[in-house]
């Protein structure tokens, strides 16, 4: 099946709008087109409401609003991580416990967006932003105010499960408020921002824990959740069916009756909880990219418990000094950024011009995969081998950003692979297959981090991150020579453009 001529957009779960038409149905499937539509309600290309046409100052509120909300949920990941010493001593619970508050975190991440995705696409973006921060921000106050180990871990879960869902309709809302050819950089800024989030938090950590204590991370979430709710307040609703229902109200149009409540459950049972879990499985495309996502994912989410263990027992730094090596990580994920910037322009633009009507194949945009596949191992073994007392910090600290860099490349590239290389409500289940593995995994892997590296010492625990990279490095790889032929036996609702 290929994809359509007209400008086909894909909503945060991949829900699509035509925008050459005026016929919309919501995620559960509810008809939106208005009965009796006129020519004043056709003209949607040109009307001011609709969000291709706002004023650049509007569209530049939404990316700001988008990327304070992607920050603050990706902070509270690792913002905890330097208090693992500290909760230790005040519950009196042992290495790996303490841990959960962060792991619990994230895997509630995972699971937000199974609710809040859809329930954007019914309600709209704004109401989900509203409500799932003002939720997440009084979890987190009141983790920071709670005396139970207990109480903690749930109190963090129920955080993460309320900032989820501002990681994935976010993509959405950059699809819904800039046209292709301007997409670019604001889907740049966009994701970098869950990268950022979580380097920036040990650093932020380590001076908020040694001076005030693990508590006021909690608060310090909060502020910089007051700082999202402001740049909420100076944004507005982007989800092109909501605002043409309610454009229709305003012109007097009557839009037909929702479908039952039993039809729209079941179909949010199909789309929203089963496929994905189908897809990841039997699905090659979506299992073996979920795969090395995950794992290169995990093995960064390994580095919040790796890196004070290793620069505080080998170099003997400080807290807050260990702190700062995070940044390395800051900076790697900025290089991806230009990277993948460079190979769009270099490598996918020109194809544009080759195939009609700008169907190119989804393997091009495997190209910054193709390049941080290669940094990835070569940054763990990097690290593995010079973490050592006679060789200075600054070199595991360069690894540090190698890895980054490259896992930055792999993430974007991959996840714009199956944006392009599926259709219709089959990219929302091929994402959320990637999100669910890609949390799930990073949940996981910090539990065992410690154990890990004081039974088999830091080169050897870093190398087996470094072969678990270069088993996996072939994929993309894979994908960009066979791409073609693992899409036309999909099962799925596919792209079918050739090469």
């Amino acid at each position: 099946m290929t994809r359509p001529t007209e400008d086909v957009e894909a909503g945060s779960n991949g829900t699509t709008a035509n925008t050459s038409t005026c016929k919309e149905t919501d995620h559960l499937g509810q008809d939106l087109t208005p009965k009796n539509s006129h020519a004043e309600y056709m003209d949607w290309e040109n009307d001011p409401v609709n969000p291709y046409n706002w004023p650049l100052r509007a569209k530049i509120q939404q990316v700001v609003m988008i990327s304070c909300a992607a920050f603050t949920s990706s902070l509270g990941v690792s913002i905890v991580s330097p208090a693992h010493t500290e909760l230790m001593e005040e519950f009196k619970v042992s290495s790996t416990v303490a841990i959960l508050p962060l792991s619990l975190y994230v895997w509630a991440l995972a699971l937000g967006p199974v609710v809040g995705g859809p329930l954007s696409e019914t309600i709209g973006r704004f109401p989900v932003f509203v409500g799932m921060m003002l939720l997440g921000t009084l979890f987190t106050m009141g983790a920071g105010f709670c005396h139970s180990f207990a109480g903690v871990c749930i109190l963090r879960f129920l955080a993460g499960f309320c900032y989820g869902p501002t990681l994935s309709i976010s993509a959405g809302t950059v699809n819904e408020t800039f046209r292709p050819t301007s997409r670019a950089i604001p889907a740049a800024i966009f994701v970098l921002m869950p990268f950022l989030g979580p380097g920036l938090g040990p650093v932020i950590g380590s001076f908020v824990v040694s001076r005030k204590g693990w508590r006021w991370t909690q608060w310090t979430m909060v502020f910089f959740s007051i700082l999202t709710f402001i740049s909420i307040a100076l944004s507005k609703e982007s989800f092109h069916p909501v605002i043409k229902r309610r454009r229709s109200k305003e012109l007097g149009k009557e839009l037909p009756p929702p479908p039952p409540l039993s039809s729209r459950i079941r179909l949010f049972a199909t789309i929203a909880l089963l496929r994905p879990l189908r897809m990841l499985v039997a699905e090659p495309i979506v299992a073996f990219i979920s795969l090395y996502v995950a794992c290169e994912f995990a093995t960064l989410f390994t580095f919040f418990a790796a890196i004070p263990l290793v620069f505080q027992s080998v170099y003997h730094m400080s807290l807050e000094v260990s702190g700062l090596i995070f940044l390395a990580i800051v900076i790697g994920c900025l290089l991806g950024v230009v990277t993948i910037l460079l190979c769009n322009v270099f490598f996918y633009l020109p194809q544009t011009a080759r195939y009609p009507d700008q169907q190119v194949p989804p393997e091009y945009r495997l190209y910054p995969a193709l390049i941080g596949s290669l940094g990835l191992p070569t940054g763990l073994f990097w690290f593995a081998w010079t973490a050592k007392a006679d060789i200075s910090w600054a070199s595991p600290t360069v690894a540090l950003m190698v890895f980054a860099w490259g896992n930055l490349c792999v993430f974007v590239s991959t996840s714009l692979y199956l944006v392009d290389a599926y259709q219709g409500l089959t990219v929302a289940s091929a994402m959320s297959a990637n999100s669910l593995a890609r949390y799930g995994l990073a949940a996981a892997f910090p539990l065992f981090t410690i154990q890990m590296y004081e039974n088999l010492g830091i080169g050897w625990a870093s190398s087996l991150l470094g072969f678990i990279a270069v088993g996996l490095l072939p994929i993309p790889w894979i994908f960009f020579k066979f791409g073609d032929k693992l899409r036309s036996w999909s099962k799925y609702e596919t792209t079918q453009y050739p090469r």
